[in-house]
């Protein structure tokens, strides 16, 4: 497949917490990612699933710079933006994309959608001020929208038109990779699907790569080629869709599969209830971090991090018992 578009290396993002009124000190250590490898290519969707606060949103914004990282390193197109200059960023900045999980908060309600659209354009300065109009048109009719309504305000739209306005400024610097942060989970259950089937149809007609962040497993199922799984700051299971939606080797990821409605409930598996809250990414517990919750954790699960042990073709788990349960 050559070589990847994004190369995510044993990524740390961590937050420091302080505490006193006038002599602030460090007490603690929030560890939001917490050692993420990851990596995808020209093309390729790749969801990355988890439950809220795991730091999937955290890990998203560290790609794009927008938080700094602790450590590792955030290589897209061989260029490794965790040691560039500002100037370098908002360079590499044109071929990557964000989307962001709630439309109404990030687009602005004082610019029409014109205003929206044409501002990246004429900031990164992608094409004459005179083709301007023409181009802002054309990302409309992309996103399945009017043009008739390029004056409009974004109060004026519904929800899933609103995010199409955001899929479509993401589109117009024309990347090569989207981060699409739960672009549906605000959405209506119908409109979720016309979403997912537009990104789907962007990528393939643009050959884009898309980092798509869900903690629905059933949503991810749709639209990616693989899945990773994380779990408080780490990944916890990675493969091909079909092989971690239908054969996991993680306990937790069995536990999210199992939460996956089903038309008829009598004809789904049993459903997997996990004990307890997530743990605190200001406390991790030692071992794996999902032992406290794990049913089939045992004494070597809690004496270290297990880390990723192929199961499959291109499919790995962090488990120390992978193969027997």
């Amino acid at each position: 497949m050559g070589e990847p578009i994004l190369d995510v290396q044993d990524v740390r993002t961590h937050f420091p917490v302080e505490s006193g009124f006038l002599f602030r000190r460090q007490t603690g250590t929030v560890k939001a990612v917490d050692g993420v490898s990851l990596s995808l290519h020209r093309g390729e969707v790749l969801g990355l699933v988890g439950e809220s606060g795991c730091g999937k949103s955290t890990l998203a914004r560290t790609i794009m710079q927008l938080v700094p990282t602790t450590g590792g390193r955030v290589i897209f197109n061989g260029r490794d933006l965790t040691g560039a200059t500002a100037a370098e960023i908002q360079i590499a900045r044109r071929g990557m994309q964000l989307v962001f999980q709630d439309p109404f908060a990030s687009l602005n309600p004082r610019l029409t959608v014109f205003s929206t659209l044409a501002e990246p354009l004429r900031v990164h300065r992608v094409c004459p001020p005179h083709a301007v109009p023409a181009r802002v048109e054309h990302l409309m009719e992309m996103v399945g929208l009017s043009p008739q309504g390029l004056r409009k305000y974004p109060h004026e739209f519904s929800g899933g038109q609103r995010q199409r306005i955001a899929i479509a400024r993401a589109l117009a610097l024309e990347p090569q990779l989207i981060i699409a942060d739960e672009p549906v989970s605000a959405l209506d259950v119908s409109i979720q699907a016309q979403i997912l089937n537009l990104l789907a149809q962007l990528v393939r007609e643009m050959n884009l790569s898309l980092l798509f962040i869900a903690h629905d497993l059933s949503v991810v199922k749709h639209i990616s080629d693989r899945v990773a799984v994380m779990y408080l700051g780490k990944i916890v299971e990675c493969g091909p869709a079909t092989d971690v939606i239908e054969r996991p080797s993680h306990p937790y990821t069995r536990a999210l599969i199992s939460a996956i409605p089903t038309v008829n409930p009598g004809q789904g598996g049993t459903r997997i209830v996990l004990a307890g809250d997530p743990p605190s990414p200001l406390n991790p517990p030692a071992g794996c971090a999902f032992h406290p919750r794990c049913p089939h954790a045992q004494a070597p699960c809690r004496a270290a991090p297990p880390p990723l042990t192929p199961t499959g073709p291109n499919h790995a788990a962090a488990c120390v018992r992978v193969g027997e349960i």
